[in-house]
């Protein structure tokens, strides 16, 4: 996993990378392979705004959010990006699933053997 993360119109804070870095690695339950995340923090006039973007091998998260506080901005933009990834996950994971399910199913049906009624 590599994590960037960058400052836009505000001076860099390690208590901010440390927050955002932290928050980042609850995503590594979702993904397996490695993964590129790069988090961006801007201010604008009062908002504070924070921005992850999650690219895996197949598969992107993006989310915005602004609040006053930058903190509550990297909070809220975690949970929107984590219930992406678990929608993903979960719609991998189904998908999976009915494959093989219809594997189990063609599994147990009794095989044609060429013999046809008329014989």
């Amino acid at each position: 996993m590599k994590t960037m993360v960058t400052f836009r119109h505000m001076p860099a804070s390690n208590a901010l990378r440390d927050h955002a870095e932290e928050k980042a690695e609850k995503f590594m339950k979702y993904l397996i392979d490695p993964v590129d995340i790069h988090v961006v923090l801007m201010v604008e006039k009062i908002r504070q705004i924070a921005e992850i973007t999650v690219k895996s091998k197949n598969f992107t998260a993006h989310g915005v959010e602004e609040s006053t506080d930058m903190y509550t901005s990297i909070d809220k933009v975690t949970s929107k990006i984590e219930a992406q990834l678990r929608k993903h996950k979960e719609k991998v994971k189904a998908h999976k699933s009915e494959s093989k399910a219809y594997e189990a199913i063609e599994a147990t049906l009794p095989q044609e053997t060429g013999i046809s009624a008329a014989e």
